[in-house]
């Protein structure tokens, strides 16, 4: 089953509610899909930790209901 945009937005905004977030839908399917994701709670962090701090949030839906996952990441 594929997830929607906004489920994926509110996942991230609950473990990082400063964030802006944006969610593109990149094939129209609603299983591919990349994020930019901009927080206080990055700064300092390396690259992949801020990853992985994103992909937590999703809570186990990487491979399930969500396949793909393009991320960009910073601080504001």
């Amino acid at each position: 089953m594929a997830m929607q945009a906004d489920a994926i937005e509110a996942l991230i905004r609950a473990a990082l509610p400063d964030a802006m977030v944006t969610i593109t839908d990149l094939a129209g399917d609603g299983d591919h899909y990349a994020a930019t994701v901009v927080s206080e709670a990055f700064r300092g962090i390396p690259r992949v930790r801020q990853h992985q701090i994103v992909y937590a949030a999703l809570q186990g839906r990487m491979g399930g209901e969500l396949h793909a996952l393009a991320l960009t990441t910073a601080a504001p």
